[in-house]
């Protein structure tokens, strides 16, 4: 049964009901966002999310900039919002030989989910990238694109999450990775990548996402489970 989540919307002076939602992939303008963390938090929690982790692009460049000012302006609204706010980041665009180091250092600086930028149909990444994103321990692998049988039972064994993604031109895969990925075992979540606050979703449309890939009904609560699971995994470490 799905859980109604109820917050108090500063906007219109009134009590709201939701299906509560939970996402472990957006931007804010730390990277390529266009909202503050705090504004994207405020927004989710007017969309009725529960949970959502801000993990903005990163590369040696900019890491040691983005992830500590999240984790920072998110442990300061901590107590002043109903979502948990979790700092995270998205290595991005790396070469795979050195994928492993920025998911270390970007633990190191306090990201508390940390994804890898997959292998989308829609960009040029590198090959390699999926196999080095699951072998450096990352927490979620994003729209992993054409992955294959091996990477995605890898994914499973080390126990990384694929993403289902409602992001425009990553989605297209979406299929492919859910028919791998349920034929592995291997976990998988949904989330926006998103950039902007129109980016966010319901949970219904969170189903409709699930659905389109071709994940059966019995699989879809799981799905979201594995979110839920993800989150307070991240609460005990």
């Amino acid at each position: 049964m799905s859980k109604v989540y109820i917050c108090f919307d500063i906007y219109s002076m009134s009590t709201a009901y939701y299906i509560v939602m939970i996402d472990l992939h957006t931007h804010s303008l730390l990277s390529d966002g266009v909202l503050l963390p705090t504004e994207l938090v405020q927004r989710a929690n007017h969309a009725g999310y529960r949970a959502l982790a801000i993990t903005d692009h990163v590369d040696r460049s900019n890491i040691d900039f983005a992830v500590p000012r999240l984790v920072k302006t998110l442990n300061e609204l901590k107590d002043h919002t109903p979502v948990k706010a979790i700092p995270g980041a998205e290595i991005t665009h790396i070469p795979p030989a050195l994928v492993g180091m920025l998911v270390d250092k970007a633990r190191e600086l306090g990201a508390r989910i940390v994804i890898v930028h997959g292998e989308t149909v829609a960009e040029p990444v590198i090959a390699g990238t999926n196999r080095a994103a699951i072998e450096s321990g990352a927490d979620i692998l994003s729209h992993p694109g054409l992955i294959s049988m091996e990477d995605a039972v890898l994914a499973r064994d080390r126990g990384v999450a694929l993403e289902i993604t409602a992001r425009k031109g990553h989605s297209l895969s979406n299929g492919h990775v859910a028919k791998v990925a349920m034929a592995a075992g291997a976990t998988m979540i949904i989330n926006t990548d998103a950039h902007a606050p129109e980016d966010l979703i319901s949970r219904e449309r969170a189903v409709i996402i699930l659905r389109s890939a071709g994940i059966p009904e019995e699989n879809i609560e799981t799905i979201f489970a594995n979110s839920q699971n993800l989150v307070d995994k991240v609460g005990r470490d």
